[in-house]
């Protein structure tokens, strides 16, 4: 088991223009940063998650400030609103990044995402083509295709991802209604208890919740797929093909990606694991990866 790497975070609360809020968690300030990375975390992820926490250490070590935007619920407190997160959703995203833009005018920025994070950064890149808030962006296991992904997960052995997950947004929808009025959605306790894979929760709460017809509506308008081709951003994708979330199939063509985007995958990694070496010993080698990646963006354009 490798052990967490040290870093002190310094927690915002970031207010939204509906009136609810979004955490964000920094690295310790630095006098002149070199550059400015701005994260996304995974489904029912945070900073505190080990992916999370290390690569935000590891940034830190090069000398760049490192922040990352909790989904709405995600971070210490519970949201404001009924709205919560999806793998599409771009808004929260956008006014953060504006946020950065204004705060710090003259720092390199890229922005970085991890699973449904990186799907969600992904469309924001194909939505905003002629943006100019980041330099670069890396996805670390995108789920190209919800769909597929929704799927693969209700299968075999990755089904205990499912379970582990589902429960936890489950948990969190049902605190959430003692607090709000879900009666739009037509939901008990009973009914949620009974969600037995995310598509039965995208069908019910996350599709009418943010305004989709259904789950496959959903995932239709969400998939970071349909975006890829349209990013005008230098952009590192990595992926690897055992990812338990995920199957094969989900693989991108190369007419499905702009030229701007590179693609990069490992036979072996997981999802947003991605380790070498020997279990007493392992190395992330995303970390190198994604160093190597952005520091010429980050110290080349400041």
């Amino acid at each position: 088991m490798q052990k967490r790497r040290a870093i002190q975070l310094h927690w915002e609360s970031l207010e939204l223009p509906d009136g609810d809020f979004v955490e964000l968690a920094w690295t310790p300030n630095i006098a002149k940063p070199k550059g400015l990375v701005a994260c996304f975390h995974g489904l029912e992820g945070s900073a505190r998650s080990h992916y999370a926490n290390d690569m935000l250490a590891v940034l830190h070590s090069q000398g760049w400030r490192g922040v990352m935007m909790h989904f709405r619920g995600c971070g210490t407190q519970p949201n404001r609103t009924t709205r919560a997160y999806h793998s599409g959703d771009t808004l929260d995203a956008t006014f953060f990044l504006e946020t950065l833009a204004n705060r710090f005018p003259h720092v390199p920025k890229v922005g970085m995402g991890f699973s449904l994070g990186a799907n969600m950064l992904l469309k924001l890149l194909g939505e905003k083509i002629n943006q100019s808030w980041l330099q670069a962006a890396v996805a670390i296991s995108p789920p190209f295709r919800l769909a597929n992904c929704a799927q693969s997960i209700n299968q075999g052995f990755s089904r205990l991802y499912q379970r582990y997950l589902l429960g936890s947004m489950c948990k969190r929808l049902l605190e959430k209604m003692n607090r709000l009025d879900f009666s739009a959605l037509a939901l008990n306790e009973e009914k949620v208890r009974g969600f037995q894979s995310f598509r039965d929760f995208d069908q019910h709460v996350t599709a009418p919740l943010h305004g989709f017809a259904d789950a496959d509506d959903y995932y239709q308008q969400c998939s970071a797929v349909a975006y890829l081709n349209k990013i005008s951003t230098p952009t590192l994708v990595l992926h690897a093909l055992d990812d338990p979330f995920m199957n094969p199939q989900v693989v991108p063509q190369a007419h499905e990606i702009s030229p701007f985007v590179r693609l990069e995958l490992s036979q072996q990694g997981g999802h947003v694991g991605f380790m070498q070496g020997t279990p007493w010993r392992p190395v992330i080698w995303t970390h190198q990866r994604v160093v190597d990646f952005v520091r010429p963006y980050l110290e080349d354009s400041a």
